[in-house]
């Protein structure tokens, strides 16, 4: 089988499978709440990591005729919602390449402040990556 190569998009508010608890995306992605989807509610999303895509259907949606691959998390294989790939309505080409997780098969979590790393301070601490030369001469 090989190995899973997971990326993590990282945020202080995180979407997780609700299966195993892969990172999926962050909040500050999140485009809109106000969607349906075969379980009940649904966000869509810019950008969405750890997936597995399913070939591309035709779907006729409450908005008109779509084409979407059904989304699964590449961890598990648990099915988490779809991806827009084309939408035949001009008032619907913004859903083109965002993606829809449904609420009830993701789940939120707390993550971390990141800050952007400083190479001046990197520097400053001993240079090469800011590691410590600790030889004696």
């Amino acid at each position: 089988m090989g190995r899973i190569f997971l990326e993590h998009v990282g945020g202080t508010r995180l979407f997780l499978c609700v299966n195993c608890e892969t990172v999926l995306t962050n909040r500050d992605e999140l485009v809109s709440t106000r969607f349906t989807g075969a379980t009940g509610r649904a966000f869509l999303f810019n950008k969405v990591v750890n997936l597995k895509y399913s070939e591309v259907q035709d779907r006729v949606m409450l908005t008109g005729r779509h084409r979407v691959r059904d989304v699964s998390c590449k961890n598990c294989g648990h099915k988490l919602g779809w991806i827009y790939e084309f939408a035949t309505e001009e008032n619907q080409r913004y859903k083109e390449g965002r993606v829809i997780l449904e609420r009830a098969l993701v789940t939120e979590a707390e993550g971390i402040e990141e800050y952007p790393r400083d190479e001046n301070s990197a520097a400053s601490a001993g240079g090469a990556g800011g590691l410590l030369n600790n030889m004696d001469d």
